[in-house]
């Protein structure tokens, strides 16, 4: 017979030692993630309560910020969108959009003064390279082309502030920018409507573009309240009491082939 090998004391720790082991990191690879995932940092709730200041009116979160600053650039270059519209525009529907447009924007830009005012918000004084360059493309259309450009160009914009608005409305805790949404969210849908009303949207092509997200959002988040000079208005004109009017009557078939 082959001799047994000698037991020793060596032996039995070394053996118990790796099973202690084993179980050790097995308990560390079930509960590490369960840790980790519990108490991370960077999380949704992290970033909200950091982004997060206290005024007289409620919390106000960047996106509440962001907001308010999105209001005020829609109004400077969606007023001289809507002016150059009843210039430009080759159907009484274009020409009622662009109405629709001044006056909601006008509306809209004495209350986002007025509650920056109050929460202490720059607000910025001139329209983004974006919209900059939209109203670049209407100054540089014509006829029939014009009518076209302006219906898609101002769909897609309104859109993508649509959305914002209702995630605004949804989520914040500010008293002020609660109204602001309302009033945005009656401004908005009111242009989506008369735009839509023109006949010109392609619906098509504006759900490949919303889908894509091929718009850049308007802004990066502003700071925090501080001391802010009033920006004064977009247009030096007193604002109607109501964003509220009646549509247009919706074209039947716009021309497609011959432009004017």
């Amino acid at each position: 017979m082959r001799p047994r090998p000698p037991v020793n004391g060596r032996g039995i720790f070394t053996g118990t030692g790796l099973i202690i082991t084993g179980l050790t990191a097995t308990l560390v690879a079930l509960i590490f993630p369960i840790w980790s995932y519990g108490d991370r940092s960077g999380t949704g709730l992290d970033v909200l309560n950091a982004q997060t200041v206290s005024t007289r009116y409620g919390p106000l979160s960047a996106l509440d910020r962001e907001f308010i600053t999105k209001v005020r650039l829609a109004g400077l270059w969606e007023l001289p969108a809507g002016q150059q519209a009843q210039q430009k525009g080759t159907t009484p529907a274009v020409k009622t959009a662009g109405q629709h447009l001044i006056e909601g924007h006008m509306f809209l830009d004495e209350r986002v003064r007025d509650v920056a005012g109050k929460l202490g918000l720059e607000l910025p004084n001139e329209p983004n390279e974006q919209q900059r360059q939209w109203l670049t493309t209407l100054t540089a259309a014509q006829g029939v082309t014009y009518d076209r450009d302006f219906a898609n160009i101002l769909r897609l914009a309104h859109g993508k502030v649509f959305s914002v608005v209702a995630q605004v409305r949804a989520g914040t805790r500010n008293s002020l920018v609660r109204a602001l949404a309302d009033d945005a969210n009656t401004t908005v849908l009111d242009h989506i409507k008369v735009l839509e009303a023109t006949g010109y949207v392609d619906f098509d092509a504006l759900a490949q573009e919303m889908a894509a997200g091929s718009v850049p959002p308007l802004t990066h988040s502003p700071a925090p309240p501080g001391t802010a000079a009033d920006p004064g208005p977009a247009i030096p004109v007193t604002p109607p009491a109501s964003p509220s009017y009646p549509l247009p009557p919706p074209a039947t078939s716009p021309p497609t082939s011959v432009d004017q």
